[in-house]
């Protein structure tokens, strides 16, 4: 297995990228959403693939995606800061959560989720949007309860009990992943 350093894996990227055009290692004729992307990218810097959600250069999770697509890419799945506040467990889950899809069948009826597809383009239903804040170097995780869709009644619903645990304001303290930490 090929490890890479930060430094050496972007100096490979470039070269990758100032080469040109690069032919897919996949047949990509009637299938877009493939990962063929992804998977020449691996193949040019000898990296062996493997689908795993796992970093696959050292520390690094290589990411690809064909220009004007609107697929979504997961970023990562990481706790956001200040860690010490714990924020997704103490936090976002019991005060900003919803019950579970699966409550009371598959786990105990008080079960939570809260699970977020989140743009720096729009808020969701929700009412949550990141906010890439280039001065202070961080990606904010933000909430905005005017902006969540109260023409939904889960939604209203929702919005009705986090008003109840802790009230319509900012999240307090604010998430966000600080750029040296991505």
């Amino acid at each position: 297995m090929k490890l890479y350093t930060k430094d050496d894996l972007v100096i490979q990227i470039l070269g990758i990228c100032n080469a040109g055009w690069h032919r897919s290692v996949k047949n990509t004729i009637d299938a877009r959403n493939d990962g063929a992307v992804g998977n020449t990218l691996e193949r040019l810097l000898g990296i062996e693939e493997n689908n795993l959600p796992i970093p696959n250069a050292r520390e690094w999770e290589l990411k690809g995606q064909r220009k004007h697509s609107a697929s979504l890419i997961t970023l990562k799945h990481i706790e956001p800061s200040p860690t010490a506040a714990k924020i997704v467990s103490t936090i976002l889950l019991p005060l900003y959560g919803w019950p579970h899809a699966h409550a009371g069948t598959r786990y105990p009826k008080k079960e939570m989720s809260f699970r977020s597809t989140t743009s720096a383009t729009a808020f969701t239903s929700r009412g949550f949007k990141i906010v890439v804040d280039r001065v202070a170097q961080k990606i904010r995780f933000i909430f905005d309860s005017t902006k969540a869709d109260r023409t939904k009644p889960d939604i209203s619903e929702w919005l009705s009990s986090v008003d109840k645990r802790i009230g319509l304001e900012p999240i307090n303290p604010e998430p966000y992943w600080g750029f040296d930490g991505i």
